[in-house]
């Protein structure tokens, strides 16, 4: 979801360029609210489970593309699927992401220790070389959504300064521990108001638990849907998260986002849209010498699981106050 996310930004400088060229947007259908305040942007949901599952769905998808009578494809995430759905669509003309696999190894070997081209920058390349010249700094953000009632009889009014916190990761070597984490949970709601965020019911069950404990603090899991987490998200001060979605959401609205990592890093072009580094909390180097381990953080040498939890609560929170 991280990686649709920061398509939103790219897309929003396409069109303030190019206003009159529609763009068509093939995505999942849980991925489909991301792209609901673009103007100019059409969502085609798929279903590779279903309609669009093997080989033979992605000709029967193919068809439906070539029926909108489309002149160019951006591929944005080139794997499999996208290069055979490309080939059933050949005659039209074709640009690709080309997403720095060499550099990323070396990167994570140790061979450069430098910022590779970000994320957003490289799905900016793909409408480059289609023939779109356009930049994204500085950036278009969405504007923060109004709040229906639905949300503020759950969680009150956003009149305090609020702080959104996303604790979990897929990886456990991306994850703050829950109990540091709660140590800065205590300290913020001294002064502001904290939303919880995360997914699935056991990371919904630890928050409602967390939030229980303080009267400044909510928990947001579990209780709507993708289309009012984001307008929540568009009314926060800031958003705390790891390296992961949330922080990609947030950045969407021009939220200042604070980011903490652990095995991975931001050079791997990962970080969240127009962040100042100073927002990118890393774990000890001197200690890890070895990071990034690994893009996605799914590899790391023994007992760098444990890398994260050297970043200091107090940075942290001073960090986020900052910010606000």
């Amino acid at each position: 979801m991280g990686d649709v996310a920061m398509t939103v930004p790219v897309l929003s400088a396409f069109s303030n360029s190019y206003p009159d060229i529609k763009l068509t947007v093939l995505t999942k259908k849980q991925f489909a609210p991301l792209f609901r305040d673009l103007d100019s942007v059409s969502v085609i949901l798929v279903d590779f489970k279903k309609d669009h599952k093997g080989v033979f769905g992605l000709y029967q998808l193919s068809k439906l593309v070539r029926n909108l009578q489309i002149d160019t494809v951006a591929d944005l995430h080139n794997v499999l699927r996208t290069k055979i759905l490309k080939f059933f669509l050949s005659g039209v003309k074709v640009a690709q992401i080309d997403k720095g696999r060499s550099e990323k190894k070396a990167l994570v070997s140790g061979r450069i220790s430098e910022a590779l081209r970000s994320t957003p920058q490289r799905y900016a390349d793909v409408f480059r070389g289609l023939g779109f010249g356009f930049e994204i700094d500085p950036p278009i953000f969405l504007a923060p959504e109004p709040l229906d009632p639905t949300i503020t009889k759950i969680l009150g009014d956003f009149s305090k300064a609020t702080v959104g916190i996303a604790p979990f990761a897929a990886y456990a070597s991306k994850t703050y521990p829950l109990s540091q984490m709660e140590t800065v949970i205590t300290e913020l709601q001294k002064e502001s108001k904290v939303l919880l965020f995360g997914g699935g019911s056991e990371e919904t069950k630890q928050l409602e638990i967390l939030a229980s404990k303080y009267a400044n603090v909510c928990c947001v899991a579990g209780k709507f849907n993708l289309t009012q987490e984001l307008d929540i998200i568009s009314n926060l001060k800031v958003m705390l998260s790891m390296d992961s979605s949330n922080g990609h959401m947030a950045a969407m609205f021009g939220v200042k986002v604070v980011t903490l990592w652990g095995v991975t890093h931001p050079f791997a072009g990962f970080a969240p849209f127009n962040q100042i580094n100073g927002n990118n909390l890393l774990a000890d180097q001197k200690q890890y010498p070895k990071i990034p381990t690994s893009i996605y953080g799914n590899r790391f040498p023994e007992g760098y699981e444990l890398a994260i939890q050297t970043i200091p609560v107090e940075r942290i929170v001073k960090t986020v106050k900052e910010n606000l």
